[in-house]
């Protein structure tokens, strides 16, 4: 029996350093291979860097998988992490996608294993179900809707406004800023992401005092006290914009130091500074920047364009049920006139 979810191994090759010649190869191949590069903000500069110049595109997971949808190219080559290689798939089975490391995961994802969720859902079956875009397509297919971190308030506050009560997971950051916000009535799964779990309040509220004229910038995946600091609270895309249209010129960050590269194309002569993981008790397990979407690199795109290893394959069952949550909020932000685009975290 096929699994639900597969991807083929990369071979172990060494590492090729003539980084100039190495990126002509890859433009090369994406020509031949009617291939399109879409990259995170997390992601290494030179990944990004590639992509805007390839004609790629880098944001977010779900604006990744969108482009990818709109876009001619037969191959998409997801530089980020699982979740994303399968968003795009399951919005676009008819091509092909590669992810450069099939191993680069992403803890929220680890935390909601989807046995354990399934279980978790049919012990609360009077409870619409909600699911972050940081979630396997299993756990995304149990889902009743599956939201990103700029839409979910809206959307969490719309079912309540239905007097619906919600099950909400992975993030329990994010779901208990949701709750907050929305005052919907919410069971949350305790999950957290790896990197702005770390975010000290204390430590963020010291170096606040030590740059009074700077504005904080926190993706609401952070800790409660770390969000109470923010002078914005928002996506990916959101604190890009934040650092672009607000007259700061210095800016703490709470979020994965990834996203700097893009601050600083969009506010080119401003300072950025990664908001405090230390503290009483860290353990720096992240220190601002995820280990997964570390692993994505240039060689290894190489590779994977050289032998077509690293495909996401998604069992089609599993893949219907996904689309239907992730078109709902889709076909929600359409409706309510919110932007589609930059809606993800992550």
């Amino acid at each position: 029996m096929q699994p639900a979810i597969s991807i083929s191994p990369l071979p172990t090759q060494a590492p090729r350093t003539d980084q100039a010649a190495l990126i002509a190869h890859i433009k090369q191949m994406l020509v031949a291979q009617n291939a399109v590069l879409v990259a995170h903000y997390y992601t290494a500069p030179e990944l990004q860097e590639l992509a805007d110049e390839t004609g790629g595109y880098v944001s977010d997971s779900l604006d990744m998988a969108r482009f990818g949808h709109e876009h001619a190219a037969k191959t998409l080559v997801v530089a980020g992490v699982r979740f994303m290689g399968e968003t795009a798939k399951i919005l676009n089975p008819e091509k092909r996608v590669l992810m450069i490391d099939s191993a680069a995961t992403c803890s929220l994802d680890e935390d909601c294993p989807a046995a354990a969720f399934t279980a978790f859902c049919d012990a609360h079956p009077e409870r619409t179900v909600v699911v972050y875009s940081n979630t396997s397509a299993a756990v995304k297919a149990r889902a009743d809707w599956v939201v990103t971190s700029s839409i979910a308030v809206k959307v969490v506050a719309h079912l309540h406004a239905q007097g619906k009560k919600i099950l909400w997971a992975p993030d329990k950051h994010l779901g208990h800023y949701v709750q907050q916000v929305s005052g919907a009535d919410m069971l949350i799964w305790d999950g957290s992401c790896i990197v702005h779990n770390e975010f000290k309040a204390k430590l963020l509220a010291d170096m606040k005092a030590a740059h009074p004229e700077a504005g904080v910038l926190v993706h609401p995946e952070s800790p409660a006290g770390v969000i109470e600091l923010a002078d914005v609270v928002g996506s990916t895309t959101a604190l890009i914009k934040a650092a672009k249209e607000l007259p700061n010129q210095t800016f703490i960050v709470a979020t994965d130091n990834g996203i700097f590269h893009k601050m600083r194309e969009a506010a080119p002569g401003k300072t950025f500074m990664e908001a405090p993981t230390g503290g009483v008790g860290a353990t720096c397990k992240s220190c601002a920047h995820c280990p997964w979407m570390e692993m994505n690199n240039l060689n290894k795109l190489a590779q994977v364009l050289e032998t077509g290893a690293n495909e996401i394959h998604i069992d089609e069952a599993i893949r219907q049920k996904a689309v239907v949550s992730i078109q709902r909020m889709l076909d929600f932000a359409k409706t309510s006139q919110q932007t589609v685009l930059g809606m993800g975290n992550a």
